[in-house]
């Protein structure tokens, strides 16, 4: 509980010198404050991703070493690289926090043009280098938000992933049965689901999960640290718009958050969350979904 208050406090979610050892109903609204700021689902608790996410958003650009390395750095300072970068034409890939592969490159490119080593790796020299070399209008579309808008980076020729639990993900794997463009992947975490896409270079990647405490049919993509995926935003949007013309279909909302499946994904990913929804609910959205599905696939094989 002290280190929650210290880590909360430093991030200045909790007053300095107004907060104890009780977990009360200000230790959850803080806590809260905290999950909104994240794209986290807000339930006051503090769970193994909102602990982790906590931890990552203590590190400051220039604290430590950042480079490519396995399992990969993560941390507001990762993010931080990532922007200056975007903002600068250089292609990170997503806005993560997540060093990968894709920011390395786009960091050995500026250190190219900077005549520094092109080693991918934020020496002294490097960051020095980020923070004297600014873009001109920081407001700007970063560079792979702009792609993104306009459709460069196109879909790969992989597969659909749909994986998670509950009925609709199992409906429509029976729909798509022996299908060799469409994967299937359940019993697992959000991480695993997400390493299985990224292997298979997958196409679109569909999650589902169900939860009591959810009204309706909430669809998320990904959307933090100051970036979102247009192509999820489209995807999800798409989506809510045919269910919410379907007969007896609950309300559909769209949301832009960070959850691990969300994050983890390197393509076009759509999380559904849905409650216990009935019979004839089920089979509509079933349509919906394997609409989806196969204008994919028909892109895909086209």
């Amino acid at each position: 509980m002290r280190e929650l208050n210290e880590r909360l406090a430093a991030l200045a979610f909790i007053p300095a010198l107004e907060h104890d050892d009780t977990y009360d109903g200000e230790t959850v609204a803080y806590v809260e404050a905290f999950q909104r700021s994240r794209g986290l689902p807000l339930t006051g608790v503090v769970d193994a991703t909102t602990w982790e996410r906590l931890g990552e958003a203590r590190w400051k650009l220039g604290q430590r070493l950042l480079y490519d390395t396995r399992p990969a750095l993560r941390g507001d300072d990762v993010a931080e690289v990532q922007v200056r970068l975007a903002q600068l034409g250089f292609n990170p890939g997503r806005i993560d926090g997540i060093f990968g592969t894709a920011t390395a490159v786009a960091l050995a490119e500026f250190q190219r043009n900077c005549a520094l080593e092109p080693n991918g790796t934020v020496t002294k020299e490097t960051l020095q280098a980020l923070q004297r070399v600014r873009a001109t209008n920081t407001t700007r579309s970063l560079v792979m938000d702009a792609r993104d808008a306009a459709g460069l980076d196109l879909a790969t020729g992989g597969p659909v992933v749909l994986c998670g639990d509950g009925p609709l993900v199992h409906a429509l794997s029976e729909k798509f049965r022996g299908s060799d463009l469409v994967k299937v992947v359940t019993d697992t975490t959000q991480e695993d689901a997400a390493h299985v896409a990224n292997s298979l270079d997958a196409a679109l990647v569909l999650s589902f999960q169900t939860l009591e405490h959810v009204e309706g049919i909430h669809l998320h993509y990904w959307a933090s640290y100051r970036s979102h995926s247009h192509r999820g935003e489209l995807a999800a949007s798409s989506l809510a718009s045919e269910l919410a013309h379907l007969p007896g279909v609950p309300r559909v909302e769209v949301t832009g958050m960070a959850l691990p499946i969300l994050r983890e994904t390197r393509m076009t990913t759509v999380h559904t969350e849905h409650d216990n929804i009935s019979e004839q609910v089920l089979h509509q959205a079933i349509t919906a979904f394997e609409s989806v599905v196969s204008q994919v696939i028909h892109r895909t094989n086209s």
